[in-house]
């Protein structure tokens, strides 16, 4: 018996499943608890070196950058794709810098952006095999993306679309990129994630000003100077009235100016929230920077924001403390416009408001009355990429390659027709609709300033969408998805809306009620 046992034991070490496990086991030991520390490691660490500076070696340096980036994009990737709440953090930020190594090099940085929104995507439909839980986006503004994004995608059977491959390049930006809607509803699964990833956005708020400061102080890098040689349009877009236009990181002065507007107004009300007098003094000085960096941008669009958001902020909240001082600055504010200024910049700002005399105003005005019956009689548009860059690429010879649009709605009219323009009004206006609900339904002070700054965000790209192409355009694009899903998921950490936090509530105001001492001794005795 004690044979038959001992060759019975010997078999079974010796079946390939065992082996299997074994050799699992021992590669679980080596790789991740001894971290290649080990002999192994060595050996193994010794090869790969090898074999990189021979390849480095025999085929240039190219391939040891390949291999340098590979190294660090893979960890990066995998991140990612196993932590959302850092992969919301990091698209966040190479979102800031996409337009600034554009200018620095070719590489398809935009591709690796969209690649990077699929694996997490991914990343999260393989949870759900186990977690089979969609709640966290459980919204109407979900369901209007859905078929927001359904409604772009059967764009490329448009019959009067001219081109596929102008489809495949805009589908990215205009229904693609709105995934990471979901992947942040799905990442912000606690307040300090939703935080974290707002004041990173003002952090890099703060970094394109002083970068913009450094363009209008010290000028532009050589690379830059090459890269606005490139374009003659380009070129007289930004250099105007004898200066360079700071444009910060990005690519043109309206995209650097409509994000340090919206931000900044978001760093003045968060100022009324309950924080402290240095957290106070911090978002004021945020603020003067980026009103500052948006004045020597010199694009009007912007200084017609500021006093819109002010004017929003002020009915919102019906305070005699705000509304007092904002509506003394809306009044002063005519005053500045009276006596014009030789300043270029000071000119600029002073122009925004003169719709009368603004050319481009009345050039924008006659575009949108010449297309209008096209839009009337194409109800599904002329397809994704028919107007703009793409159009003047794939399809140069139409006519609507040549139409400058100059708006975010009368592109999406044109493109996707008046049924397009439809879903995408009744996506803004849900969107508003929820930010206000949310806003005056919540209880938590700090949370309802939030809310607070977030309507104006949306109020403020809802206005600038009409002069601008202001949400497509990066990053704004990706803090407009980020908000969108911080306006779905603050709720859920709010005691109105959260049945727990309401009973936590409860108990720790009758516990503090209980152990607060009686006003008067006499009462306790009067009452015995």
């Amino acid at each position: 018996m004690k044979v038959r046992a001992v060759l019975t034991n010997y078999a079974e070490l010796c079946s390939p499943l065992s082996m299997s496990r074994s050799i699992k086991v021992w590669l679980n030991d080596q790789l991740f608890w001894q971290k290649l520390n080990n002999p192994v490691g060595f050996i193994l660490l010794t090869i790969v070196a090898l074999v990189v500076s021979y390849l480095t070696a025999m085929t240039g340096m190219k391939f040891g950058f390949l291999v340098l980036g590979a190294a660090v994009a893979i960890p990066l990737l995998g991140a990612c794709f196993l932590n959302h709440r850092f992969g919301i953090l990091f698209i966040v930020t190479i979102s800031f810098f996409i337009e600034f190594v554009r200018k620095h090099t070719g590489a398809p940085v935009g591709t690796a952006l969209d690649g990077l929104i699929f694996v997490m995507f991914f990343g999260i439909l393989v949870k759900q095999i186990k977690e089979r839980d969609l709640s966290f986006a459980n919204s109407p503004i979900s369901v209007l993306i859905i078929v927001w994004i359904f409604y772009n995608l059967i764009q490329v059977i448009n019959p009067w679309a001219a081109s596929k491959m102008a489809w495949m390049y805009t589908v990215r930006s205009v229904a693609v990129m709105l995934l990471l809607y979901f992947i942040a509803c799905y990442a912000f699964k606690d307040l300090k994630t939703i935080m974290r990833a707002l004041k990173l956005i003002l952090l890099l708020g703060v970094v394109t000003a002083l970068y913009g400061f450094k363009q209008e102080f010290f000028g532009y890098s050589a690379a830059e100077m090459a890269w606005l040689y490139e374009d003659e349009e380009r070129f007289q877009l930004i250099y105007q009235w004898g200066r360079l236009r700071p444009v910060s990181l990005f690519a043109d002065p309206t995209t650097f100016g409509i994000l340090m507007a919206y931000l900044a107004i978001f760093c003045l009300i968060m100022m009324t929230g309950p924080i402290s007098w240095a957290k106070r003094f911090i978002l004021l000085t945020a603020a003067g920077l980026m009103f500052m960096a948006m004045a020597f941008g010199g694009s009007r669009t912007p200084v017609v924001l500021i006093p819109f958001g002010f004017f929003i902020f002020m009915i919102m909240t019906l305070k005699p403390k705000i509304m007092i001082p904002v509506g003394i600055f809306l009044m002063i504010l005519p005053l500045f416009f009276i006596k014009r200024s030789s300043n270029p910049i000071l000119y600029r700002i002073q122009s925004s408001f003169d719709m009368q005399s603004d050319a481009s105003v009345k050039v924008r005005m006659k575009n949108q009355k010449f297309i209008q019956p096209y839009i009337q009689t194409h109800p599904f548009g002329a397809g994704l990429g028919s107007t703009g860059l793409w159009g003047r690429r794939f399809t140069p010879d139409s006519f609507l390659a040549k139409f400058a649009h100059d708006s975010g709605f009368v592109r999406i009219a044109v493109e996707l027709g008046w049924v397009g323009l439809l879903i995408y009004m009744a996506l803004l206006f849900t969107v508003l609709k929820t930010v206000v609900y949310y806003y005056i339904r919540v209880r938590d002070p700090m949370i309802k300033t939030v809310y607070l700054g977030l309507a104006n965000i949306m109020f403020i790209l809802a206005l600038a969408s009409y002069p601008q192409e202001a949400i497509l355009q990066l990053p704004t694009s990706i803090v407009f998805y980020i908000c969108l899903a911080a306006i779905v998921k603050l709720k859920d950490f709010d005691p109105a809306f959260n049945p727990k936090l309401a009973q936590q509530l409860k108990l720790a105001e009758a516990k503090q009620a209980a152990d607060q001492p009686l006003a008067d001794p006499s009462a306790k005795v009067a009452t015995d």
